[in-house]
């Protein structure tokens, strides 16, 4: 399947292992390449689906002076989308340690978020941006079963601290609409579907 990029070397631009497997699920041939220091920052304005689509369009842009012509990058940003009291968005990041991990938890246990990805797709002549959300919603969690999830998991490297495919989606995730790998960290459908039309 998608022989119609077979004259492209595809590269994903991530250091994430997680999308590194969902994008091999696809069956396509990639190298990974990551760079340091690459500015992941947003105006304030931008609310919901623009956030991950600026930052992954900003990841693409420190990669284009790497790529060869017959070269076909793939990068993303993925976020957790609450909203508080009023119905505001707000972004819920990495947390810097336990007890930041602990108070995200907190605040998701009992409702519903989103998790949204923002993907580009870029060649030397051609660029597509897409961003896919999914509706999460967590079960009431226990301060005993959000300190075992960070003790044993260290979710640290987790927008919003967690995964879904560890123990505390297994225990907590009681709904879910959408793209069960969108919240992984890759929308690998919606991905296939673009890279057929390319």
């Amino acid at each position: 399947m998608l022989s119609n990029l077979s004259k492209y070397k595809i590269v994903l631009a991530s250091n994430s292992p997680r999308r590194k497997e969902l994008l091999a699920g696809l069956g396509l041939r990639f190298e990974v390449r990551t760079l340091k220091g690459i500015d992941e920052s947003y105006p304030s304005s931008l609310k919901g689906e623009e956030i991950p689509e600026h930052i992954s369009m900003k990841k693409a842009q420190a990669y284009l002076p790497t790529m060869s012509d017959n070269e076909l990058l793939i990068t993303a940003d993925t976020i957790v989308y609450a909203k508080d009291e009023e119905g505001n968005g707000f972004v819920l990041g990495k947390p810097k340690d336990a007890a930041d991990a602990h108070a995200m938890l907190r605040l998701l246990s009992g409702k519903t978020h989103e998790v949204i990805t923002g993907v580009n797709i870029l060649t030397k002549e051609k660029h597509r941006i897409f961003a896919v959300t999914s509706k999460v919603s967590f079960a009431e969690l226990s301060d005993e079963e959000i300190d075992y999830y960070i003790k044993n998991y260290r979710p640290f490297d987790k927008a919003g601290a967690y995964g879904i495919q560890e123990w505390i989606g297994f225990i907590g995730v009681n709904g879910l609409q959408g793209s069960y790998f969108n919240v992984m960290g890759l929308p690998v459908q919606r991905l296939y579907e673009e890279l057929k039309k390319w």
